[in-house]
């Protein structure tokens, strides 16, 4: 220490340690505030990449009490606004338009408050533009955003362009939504693999294997379908179409309509695994064992206020 040793790694030694002792010992509180990015994406459309992104949200918002933003960045059919039964304001699209004239104060105005912890920049989810938009727009927008929370879901389309691969690459944390068939494992090796080789010394994507156990369809083990990309699935979450699809319909994320199923259980674990935190736990009656806090959120038919914004 008095030649002015800071720290010391032991062998063997492995990229991530040395660029975590680095970046400790050379952090800088001057500098702005950058949240935790975390990319979900499908493998193949209709796996829903989407629903999982916004449960996975609500739950770190709610569960684990941290401030979250969702990024719908599925401009002409993204689902952010209807899950959430929100007015799907040009949020994202206004900002991608001008992405050098963010401010705190901007990004604010064109978020929706979803709840006191959750904010969504909603996508427009119109057909009246074909949303040519450049790469750099996106990398700007999502570094603007992430000064605003220290968690941005980003919510990928089932595309693939240049921005597409550079926010996949970019982001902090990538989960791959595949649905147990062929067709999702040929994609999602595809994707892992590109990802690992533009990130080499970042943690490899996370699977999610979403649909589990649909009734008369052939399916792939959730075993051999992580080792055939050489990972293991981080959840399984099985299918389960009355509560999902009736969540969705009213607006409402799996937590608040089906609090005691496996899906609710699956969203907590999966948000305690990307967010790296715990969920805290809530003193209840003298005697009781704390329990996870239970967010109290309201919502209404979600049917009704679709045509209601129609008139």
């Amino acid at each position: 220490m008095r030649r002015g040793v800071s720290e010391y790694l032991v062998a063997p030694l492995q990229p991530l340690q040395l660029i975590a002792a680095i970046g400790g010992l050379f952090n800088d509180p001057a500098q702005p505030f950058v949240g935790r990015s975390i990319a979900f994406v499908g493998a193949r459309g209709g796996a829903g990449a989407s629903a999982v992104a916004h449960n996975t949200a609500y739950a770190i918002s709610e569960r684990i009490g941290a401030n979250t933003v969702i990024v719908d960045y599925d401009l002409p059919f993204g689902t952010a606004g209807l899950d959430f039964n929100q007015d799907p304001l040009n949020g994202v699209a206004d900002a991608l338009g001008q992405p050098d004239r963010l401010d705190p104060t901007l990004l604010d105005r064109m978020m929706v408050r979803c709840t006191d912890k959750l904010s969504l920049f909603a996508a427009p989810a119109t057909l009246d533009s074909d949303w040519d938009i450049s790469t750099d727009a996106f990398e700007e927008v999502t570094t603007r955003i992430r000064s605003t929370a220290p968690f941005v879901i980003l919510d990928l389309p089932h595309l693939w362009s240049p921005w597409m691969r550079r926010t996949l690459i970019a982001a902090d944390e990538v989960v791959v939504v595949a649905t147990p068939d062929l067709a999702s494992l040929r994609n999602a090796k595809n994707m892992m693999d590109l990802i690992r080789q533009g990130r080499p010394n970042d943690a490899p994507p996370r699977l999610v294997l979403n649909q589990v156990g649909l009734p008369g369809r052939p399916e792939i083990p959730a075993k051999d379908f992580g080792a055939a990309l050489g990972v293991h699935p981080s959840l399984v979450i099985p299918f389960d179409a009355k509560t999902f699809g009736s969540a969705a319909n009213n607006g409402q994320m799996i937590l608040d309509a089906a609090a005691k199923t496996k899906a609710a259980e699956a969203f907590q674990t999966l948000a305690q695994i990307v967010s790296r935190r715990e969920l805290p736990a809530v003193a209840g009656p003298k005697g009781a064992a704390a329990k996870p806090g239970k967010p109290a959120r309201e919502s209404k038919s979600l049917l009704a206020s679709i045509f209601k914004k129609k008139r």
